[in-house]
């Protein structure tokens, strides 16, 4: 859109919000002299837009009382992050009348789409997957247009893309990636793919993701676990501070209620010779599980595993050990006080 096309739209925006708008205020906001906010308050009135000029020491310019606009004038930018930030609030546990609502308001954005904008939309929906079941976690905020439609694009078509991507240190670097997919995880949006020069699957925020590029060629999607699985298994064995291992009595169903496939992995010692064995396939069976987290910090750890109200073994390390007997002597301790007792 040209720039002077752009502030007239501007213009009319900051009309729309009431009242009565001076000169230096409009040539403030708009960035421009006063003389060319009247220019562009002519362009206005010769598209029928009724704006008063308003005399006196407090005057300005103001739209016509009663007067009603188009009830959407957003960029494709602008439709597209709506759009997005409605999808995604389907799944944050919205009441049967909110996930209406919802609805209705993305298929009237939807309708008034151009063509090529919706053709973006399509490509966005075919490479996004969330790891969460509806009302598991709040909606992800919209990241970066720019990059979320270059890597939905690069998803769909199989086309490998540079990335600029700033790591949790601060680090700064630039990957070439052959991204699976997109998912929504815990109020973020990720890309998960493979790392074309250490041949590995890795998976990025895209909020530290700062631009991308399309690059000549094309990959071949892998098969296995889909985009969400594979965001759930990086989490679950990323690199931590501490690494946790346990033997758990209880059925995986029940384990998997305090500790999901995104914090831990669990195995089933007795099936280590059935390489076909899934710890989960029976999820009503009480056995002796391993399981196995990484952890910046231990002490969210005793409380929970508290929670389980099964047996278990810690394996390691020694510090979660000392973190739960210490949990323990305070619980026995509370048990034991009497009333009054400081």
């Amino acid at each position: 859109m040209p720039r002077p096309t752009g502030r007239v739209l501007t213009l009319l925006d900051l009309l729309q919000s009431g009242g009565t708008r001076t000169v230096a205020e409009l040539a403030d906001r708009l960035g421009v002299e006063g003389r060319t906010v009247r220019r562009y308050v002519n362009q206005l009135i010769d598209l029928d837009v009724p704006v008063e000029s308003v005399r006196g020491r407090y005057g300005g310019y103001r739209l016509a009382p009663g007067y009603r606009l188009p009830p959407l004038m957003l960029s494709d930018e602008e439709a597209l992050a709506v759009l997005l930030g409605l999808i995604a609030g389907r799944r944050a546990g919205l009441t049967t009348a909110q996930r209406t609502a919802n609805e209705t308001a993305a298929a009237k954005i939807r309708r008034v789409l151009p063509r090529h904008v919706a053709a973006r939309l399509d490509t966005l929906l075919d490479a996004l997957a969330f790891t969460d079941e509806p009302g598991t976690s709040k909606a992800p905020d919209p990241p970066d247009s720019a990059v979320l439609l270059g890597l939905a694009d690069a998803v769909r078509h199989r086309r490998p893309v540079s990335i600029r991507y700033t790591d949790r240190e601060d680090r700064r670097s630039e990957r070439t990636l052959h991204p699976y997919g997109i998912v929504a995880h815990a109020g973020r949006w990720y890309v998960t793919g493979e790392d074309a020069a250490l041949t590995e699957d890795r998976t990025f925020r895209l909020d530290r993701i700062t631009a991308t590029r399309t690059l000549p060629g094309t990959f071949e999607a892998p098969s296995g676990p889909d985009p969400a699985e594979r965001v759930r298994a990086a989490f679950a064995t990323a690199e931590y501070r501490h690494r946790v291992t346990l033997r758990v009595h209880g059925a995986p169903a029940r384990i998997r209620t305090r500790l999901p496939a995104t914090v831990a992995t669990l195995n089933d010692p007795a099936a280590d010779a059935d390489a076909g064995a899934d710890p989960d396939a029976d999820p009503g069976t009480e056995r002796w599980l391993r399981v196995e987290l990484r952890a910046e910090r231990l002490d969210w750890l005793p409380p929970l595993l508290a929670s389980l109200d099964r047996p278990f073994v810690i394996e390691g390390p020694d510090e979660l050990r000392a973190l739960m007997a210490e949990f323990a002597e305070r619980l026995t301790s509370h048990a034991h006080a009497r009333p009054g007792t400081p």
